[in-house]
């Protein structure tokens, strides 16, 4: 029987780990060979992308892209942990929050929209001296994580529900891979002088692919995606003949090839679709970065 490989979309529910869909992954499909292209936080659900056998390779190419998340944000409490699963630390009275506006609304978002300089969520997984900052937190130790730049090209309240006690918006955000969502409502809560956190976060797109497209259910029967119709979607194609797809194997240069390129990482194609590996341009030659063996193909 052929081992299972490719690329799997993947609908996660909450209350779970992304590495407890990984484990049922590997059940589903009996094999150890399964990674995962960025977690999800227990409490969200969502787009998550699995590579499966020889297609774990190219998840190094996924992570790094942009993201969709819809998300509610709940002004008036703030939570150690910037989300529903914290404890709470703080609560505004319910005049200080009735006086928040509208007007002062848009302002604080439009204030962490485009690059800005964000702090992630101390309950994170950033490592700080080879330990999850997550681990650090729950352990009560002090965690102080560096700003990062990054990019929220799009951040939009879809609508808001007011009550006496909190302000709660749901909002739709598009930014770039290491944004933190629970950082925005944070950061908006404190611009505002209330407090926020997130009460819930799903994952909607993460490059080309769209959560639409993501199975529920992980069974045997699961159809992946393969190896070079996702890298070619997400990085481009360079279409190369038989011998040279045999030369990039071999670790060969294509000497002069350059001048083909389109794109900064294309996937190699052979003519009969099969993904020979990920190349770039070395001056006027071409050289392979990563090579899926013929075996693999």
């Amino acid at each position: 029987m052929t081992a299972p490989k490719g690329i799997l979309l993947v609908d996660k529910p909450g209350g779970v780990t992304s590495h407890d869909i990984v484990a049922r992954a590997r059940r589903a499909l009996n094999t150890r060979k399964i990674g995962h292209a960025g977690t999800l936080d227990p409490m969200a659900t969502g787009l998550l992308i699995l590579g499966v056998g020889p297609a774990t390779r190219l998840l190094t190419f996924i992570v790094g892209l942009d993201k969709t998340y819809e998300a509610t944000i709940r002004l008036g409490v703030a939570t150690d942990s910037d989300d529903a699963d914290g404890t709470e630390t703080n609560r505004v009275d319910a005049g200080v929050l009735a006086a928040v506006t509208d007007d002062a609304i848009r302002s604080g978002i439009a204030e962490l929209t485009g690059e800005i300089s964000q702090v992630p969520s101390t309950v994170s997984a950033i490592k700080v001296d080879g330990k999850r900052a997550y681990d650090l937190a729950r352990a009560g130790e002090q965690v102080e994580l560096k700003a990062r730049q990054v990019t929220v090209s799009r951040f939009e309240v879809r609508a808001q529900r007011r009550t006496a006690e909190h302000l709660d918006l749901d909002v739709v955000v598009d930014c770039s891979s290491g944004t933190y969502i629970r950082a925005l409502a944070r950061d908006l809560g404190s611009a505002l002088g209330v407090g926020g956190h997130l009460t819930a976060l799903r994952r909607t797109r993460i490059g080309p692919f769209d959560v639409v497209d993501a199975v529920a259910e992980l069974t045997p029967e699961m159809t992946l995606r393969g190896d070079a119709e996702v890298a070619a979607s997400i990085l481009g194609t360079f279409a190369v003949s038989a011998d040279e797809a045999r030369d990039l194997r071999h670790g060969k240069r294509l000497a002069g090839a350059a001048a083909r390129l389109d794109g900064a990482t294309p996937a190699a194609i052979d003519p009969d679709g099969r993904l020979v590996g990920i190349v770039q341009r070395r001056g006027a030659d071409v050289k392979s970065i990563m090579n899926m063996s013929e075996e693999q193909a």
